[in-house]
């Protein structure tokens, strides 16, 4: 998970990843994390390999003792207007632009955004790089943590429990009930509801 890490060094490193690119529900949630070169935290990998108790622990450990941490969260109606990838440029970009300490190297999941720092796009980055898998763990458990209390004001489509994803339990209540304000349009206009 160091790897990455031990080509630059002597840099000050951030990591950007996301959460809920694929949802029919929610927000796209962006994270960017400095975390320091000592002090690892052990079990730090990619969000979808942990348990959500797993998860939560290390969220507060990250939070902790990263150097600097953002978060940001792209509303489902923008996701709407400029697409998911669109999305996921801005969110990220705001993610390192609110970073309360400027890195020296940025080190992505894959996507390329607009930056003047140099950067590093790691496919399947979120499983090879500490810095980009601590946010994938900071922007998985805030999305997480929103969807629960989402379930709270729409408790027919029971999104604490699929967190707005496209299972058949989502997609036999969205038919029953409808889409919330909290739905994206463009990822469920195939069923005809608009």
């Amino acid at each position: 998970m160091l790897s990455y890490e031990k080509d630059f060094k002597e840099s000050l490193i951030a990591g950007i990843d996301e959460a809920g690119r694929g949802p029919l529900a929610g927000p796209l949630v962006c994270a960017c994390v400095i975390m320091p070169k000592t002090d690892i935290i052990e079990g730090i990998d990619d969000s979808k390999k942990l348990s959500p108790k797993k998860r939560e622990e290390l969220f507060e450990k990250i939070t902790e003792k990263a150097i600097a941490y953002s978060i940001v969260e792209i509303d489902e109606q923008t996701i709407d207007e400029i697409n998911i990838l669109n999305a996921t440029k801005l969110g990220m970009k705001r993610a390192l632009e609110n970073l309360s300490a400027a890195p020296e190297i940025v080190l992505t999941d894959a996507v390329r955004i607009e930056t003047e720092i140099p950067q590093q796009n790691i496919i399947h980055g979120d499983g090879l790089s500490y810095n980009i898998a601590a946010a994938s763990i900071l922007a998985k458990v805030y999305r997480d943590r929103l969807m629960q209390k989402l379930s709270l004001s729409y408790p027919q489509y029971l999104f604490a429990q699929h967190k707005g994803y496209g299972t058949k339990l989502h997609i036999e209540n969205l038919k029953k009930y409808g889409p919330c304000p909290h739905h994206r349009k463009t990822f469920i206009k195939n069923f005809n509801f608009f």
